[in-house]
Parts: C-alpha cells; structure tokens; sequence
C-alpha cells in the first residue's frame, strides 16, 4: 500500500476497531466510501469482554432505554445484515427476567406499571414470571422483550479478517505524532492521505491529543464465565447482575463489576467474588468459575456517547463513550455520524460534543494542537 511516490489515498482513516470504529467502518463502506482502519487486536478491550447486552428497560428506576424504539430496529437491521453476510449468528434475541430485589421495588414498579408506559417490551406485570427452575424469585419481575444479547467478540473477529483479507484494516498502532490534519484534509506517517480521520479509540482517547478535553472516564468491569448445566438458557437473567447463556453445556456470561481509578492490571478476586456471590442470589444450581476477564469501559458524565467535529479542525471527527450499551447504541450513531460527515447534517442534540464546548473553550493550549 506504501508508495514512494505518491500516498494512499482513502476517504476515510479510522482509528480504532472496537463496536464504534467497526460499525462506522461498515456504514461508510456500504455508503460507498473508500476507509482505512488502523488498529491492533487487544482481547480484552471493552468491546470483546463485554456479554452484549441489549436491555429495553434499564435502571433502578426500570425506564424505558433512551430512545429504545429508533435505537433497537437500527441494531437488530445491523447484526441480521453482517449475520447474512458472514454466514453466522451475532444477536441471539432472548426475554429478560428482570427480577425484583425487594418488597418495595416490587410495589413501586407495579404501581408506575398503570400507565403502560413500557409498551410491548414488558410482558403484563401483573402476570407471574415463568417459573425457572433454580432461580430465585421471591419478590418476582418483569419479563422484558425484545431484548437479547450481541457475540460481539464473534462479532469483531468475523469483520477483522473481512477488513485483514481485504486491506481496509491495518493491525498498526496509531501513533498521534504522525498526524498532520489540514483544512482539505489529513496526512499520516508520510504514505497515506485521507479526507477525514475518525478516532474511534474507546478509553484511550483521554490521551488523544485533539480530543483529551471531552470528559470521558475509563471505568473498568470485571466479568465471570461460567459453567452451570443446571441453568435454563433460554432466558437471560438480570438482579444486580446480569447472567446471559452464551453456549452450550450451561456456559453463561456473568457481569459486570464497575470500578474507577486506579484500575488493577489484572481481573482481581474481590471481582471473582462479587460476581459469584451475585449469581448465588440468583440462583441455586451448582455452578463453576472457568474465567474472568477484565475490559475498561469509556464513560461519559451524562451517559451519552459522543460524536462529532473537532471544533477548530472539520478534518477530524470523534466516536466515542458508548459506554455498557454499545451494542445497542451503535448502529444507529453510526448512521448519524456518518450523515454528518457525508451530507453535513445535524446530530442529535444529546449526543454532539458541541455539548461539551465550554470545556474545549477552558483546556489549555497545549490541547488545541496546532493545524
């Protein structure tokens, strides 16, 4: 690809190759844009060790997910696609058993349950859960729909060797010093020139050099992979964890612990055993440790992701702070970003940086680098 005399030329330079990067790489492409991914694989980047939940009712306060009725067919439209395309299965739609953990839980969301605000992704609450053997439900649930989990690790290594094999992925470390971003464009280590770069970079875009001002957060999570033959799989369950079947022989995904900095080096025991102790409250099937994984998280203050231009430079853009619920998140952002970058059209309000502006207003100099 390197030339002497003349560089690379590509539409697109991404970097980074986790959900955001992958997905976007594969809305410019099937919009018929020439890009170029540099990244190099890191098992147990967030986007690999996480168990790919999509939730339609999150939180305590068991609300609807943000825009859950755009969000999730954009999702489910995605994965059937690339499941088309590579011959192999990435969302596996299952119900959720949302479960309560306390008397009062239980009466508050059967008394909000009045105004059918959950539409047809709750099951009636006024129905008993199915009954699961082994699992603990003293206080009962809801059973969600409409929900399920993404092989995101399937998921990443199938479009990995799609972008190996066909030469729009590099496994090259980006090194920011060889960037030089410039009003009709970008140049990169001398050999490839692109329209418009895309830092896709996860948790590590607090130290990229354009963007370091956005207030992402690195929060690390710990999971378990565990054998429980005993355990149903034709339910994901969900109190205080979440445990999701991700194959055959009872093998289910149990998640996740949050931690801030400092981060540990390596999965930790007091992880292993809150997530144990939390599967016990679930369940009383035998049940066997086989794994822990550790992956850190880009968090965002308002918990929304972030995209856009860079304030000063149009040549260089961000996707960012998907957070626990990327798989749900970004396909649809994707298809933003890529409306803003194509046709210069506006992003959501909640999600664009420019919400963020007074903090690149009050960073120092040195992280507004130069053209």
């Amino acid at each position: 690809m390197q030339s002497a005399t003349a560089p690379f030329e590509t539409d697109y330079l991404i970097i980074g190759h986790g959900l955001a990067g992958a997905t976007l790489a594969w809305e410019l492409r099937r919009r018929g844009r020439t890009v170029l991914v540099l990244d190099t694989v890191q098992p147990d980047s967030a986007s690999r060790v996480a168990a790919g939940l999509i939730n339609p009712v999150a939180g305590k306060r068991f609300a609807l997910s943000w825009r859950i009725d755009e969000l999730l067919p954009a999702a489910r439209a995605f994965y059937q696609t690339l499941e088309a395309e590579f011959g192999s299965t990435f969302f596996h739609e299952l119900p959720i058993l949302k479960l309560f953990s306390s008397v009062r839980e239980q009466n508050d969301v059967l008394a909000r349950s009045a105004d059918n605000r959950w539409g047809n992704y709750v099951a009636d609450p006024a129905q008993p859960l199915p009954a699961v053997p082994g699992l603990k439900q003293p206080f009962g649930g809801l059973e969600l729909r409409h929900g399920g989990w993404v092989d995101t690790e399937a998921l990443l290594n199938a479009l990995t060797a799609d972008g190996l094999q066909k030469g729009w992925l590099r496994s090259e470390t980006f090194a920011p010093e060889l960037l030089v971003a410039e009003a009709a464009g970008a140049s990169y280590a001398g050999w490839v020139r692109a329209r418009r770069v895309v830092f896709c970079e996860g948790a590590a875009a607090v130290r990229n050099p354009w963007f370091s001002w956005l207030p992402i957060t690195p929060n690390q999570g710990e999971v378990l992979d565990v054998e429980a033959p005993a355990l149903p799989t034709d339910y994901v369950l969900n109190r205080g964890a979440y445990v999701v079947p991700v194959g055959a022989g009872g093998r289910v995904r149990v998640g996740a612990t949050y931690r801030w900095p400092p981060f540990a080096l390596e999965p930790t025991p007091e992880a292993r055993q809150e997530l144990a102790e939390r599967l016990r409250e679930l369940t009383d099937v035998p049940f066997q440790v086989t794994g822990q994984r550790v992956g850190v998280r880009p968090a965002v203050r308002d918990r929304k992701p972030l995209l856009g231009v860079h304030p000063q430079l149009p040549t260089l853009a961000v996707f960012n702070g998907l957070g626990s619920k990327g798989v749900l998140l970004a396909p649809r952002m994707a298809q933003l970003l890529a409306d803003v970058l194509e046709n210069g059209q506006e992003l959501w309000p909640e999600v664009n940086i420019l919400r963020y502006h007074a903090l690149y207003s009050a960073a120092p100099a040195a992280a507004h680098p130069a053209p």
